[in-house]
């Protein structure tokens, strides 16, 4: 069984999109099982039925309002860098709604069921592809995966929307009397899943760099301090998951081929600015192109 893993990572999701392309559409890879975290989780069920050019139309065209209707933060670009500041209007009106989070990520839900169309979902049920959804069950203190053929079309957008909504800055869904996030923040990359699932050739595709070259600007401001703390635990997590991973591979005698960022891509994934984005896919497949990975 072969399967492609896709990782968190915010808008950096379209530099994931253009190496899926890539190995899809250059390297005719034949994949049984999809499985994604958070901006995985939106790109792969197009992969599994093969509608490239519809997702990636997508993740290159999205904008703040595509993912919020309530944006909890202004967006400043100072000497070339993004900054976010609170919107404290819309964090006020959110409180003052008794909401738990400082932003709502509703526009999100509604736009995965318009590119997550019944049939698409239907015909996944009918195909041999697994597709498999990473999301964070708080109240459980646990991470779940969420198979597609295991669940109705509602429950399934359900899962999609839950596995990306970064909380605080977005919503906390209640499903099945459990307070569930994003899948980011129990497992950023799930390999040892796929292996365990039973692929026995994993490409994972991981949206940061292959080693650590994150500098952080000092916060200015709560929001960038809550940012820079997830970021930290993020890149623990996914320390953490790679390790992991690769020690699976080997006892499963699995192979694993990594694919990681050539550089930061951005210190905020929350920015969802669509020339980067285009540009962030089209570098995801000349990476792809170009790049020599060897299997584990």
């Amino acid at each position: 069984m072969r399967a492609l893993v896709i990782s968190g990572g915010g808008s950096k999701g379209a530099f994931a999109g253009g190496i899926a392309q890539y190995l899809l559409e250059e390297e005719k890879q034949s994949y049984d099982l999809f499985l994604g975290t958070s901006t995985g989780s939106l790109l792969i069920s197009h992969l599994a039925l093969n509608k490239i050019e519809e997702i990636k139309h997508v993740f290159t065209h999205v904008s703040q309002s595509s993912i919020f209707n309530n944006n909890p933060f202004l967006i400043v670009n100072r000497n070339g860098v993004d900054r976010i500041k609170i919107n404290h209007f819309n964090v006020l009106k959110n409180f003052i709604r008794g909401r738990k989070t400082f932003g709502e990520s509703f526009n999100l839900r509604k736009l995965i069921e318009q590119q997550v169309s019944f049939e698409y979902f239907k015909a996944l049920q009918k195909s041999n592809k697994m597709v498999v959804v990473c999301v964070s069950n708080l109240t459980a203190n646990s991470v779940e995966y969420k198979k597609l053929k295991d669940c109705n079309y509602s429950d399934f957008l359900d899962w999609i929307w839950i596995s990306c909504n970064y909380v605080p800055f977005m919503t906390l869904a209640t499903k099945n009397k459990c307070e569930y996030a994003d899948g980011g923040l129990g497992c950023i990359i799930p390999i040892e899943k796929a292996i365990t699932l039973g692929a026995t050739h994993v490409d994972a595709i991981l949206l940061d760099t292959e080693f650590q070259q994150t500098h952080r600007e000092h916060s200015r401001n709560p929001f960038d301090a809550l940012s820079t703390v997830f970021g930290f635990i993020s890149d623990r997590i996914e320390v953490q998951n790679m390790h992991i991973g690769k020690l699976v591979a080997e006892d499963y005698n699995a192979t694993l081929r990594m694919f990681y960022t050539p550089r930061i891509l951005t210190n905020n994934s929350l920015v969802f600015n669509q020339t980067q984005m285009k540009a962030w896919w089209q570098a995801g497949w000349d990476y792809a192109k170009n790049k020599k990975i060897t299997s584990i």
